[in-house]
């Protein structure tokens, strides 16, 4: 099975979700499902059969959680030297050389990619065009818009 690349911060972002599932959640709906049985007759008492679906999506919850977990390459490109290579993980400031706008983007792997928060995935066009180019580089990216011409301004390894 092909291993997924994952941010330190992400892993660590879905280990928390995981024990909070494991240790808060679980515990929680477990003494909801007891209560309802307590009320009787389970055919009929919408209290049990809410319990019980909280606890078919947590359990699914937590079994994804533990697949990606047990897929992923968590890399931490923070304890790494920068070199200025775009690397998984780095952070990206692109100049626009046809608008001179820059904007900043840092390359996550598929799950973390938000591009309201400038995440961009691993496996979208811009990084894909980006990936092993250093500062100081030019480089167009096909977009729906057309052909965009970029310079890498700045590659941080934060």
């Amino acid at each position: 099975m092909q291993r997924e690349p994952m941010t330190a911060q992400s892993a660590e972002t879905l280990k928390e979700e995981l024990h909070e599932l494991k240790t808060v959640t679980r515990p929680r709906i477990t003494n909801s499902i007891a209560e309802a049985r307590a009320h009787g007759d389970l055919k009929e008492n919408a209290e049990y059969h809410a319990a019980r679906e909280q606890q078919s999506f947590a359990e699914g919850r937590v079994l994804e959680l533990e697949s990606k977990l047990s897929n992923a390459q968590i890399i931490d490109v923070t304890k790494m030297t920068n070199n200025g290579k775009v690397i998984f993980g780095t952070t990206v400031t692109l100049l626009n050389l046809d608008t001179d706008e820059e904007v900043t983007y840092r390359i996550v792997g598929n799950d973390e990619a938000d591009i309201k928060k400038n995440l961009i995935s691993v496996s979208s066009p811009i990084a894909r065009a980006l990936i092993s180019k250093e500062e100081g580089d030019e480089t167009e990216v096909q977009t729906p818009g057309g052909l965009v011409a970029y310079e890498i301004a700045q590659v941080q390894y934060i």
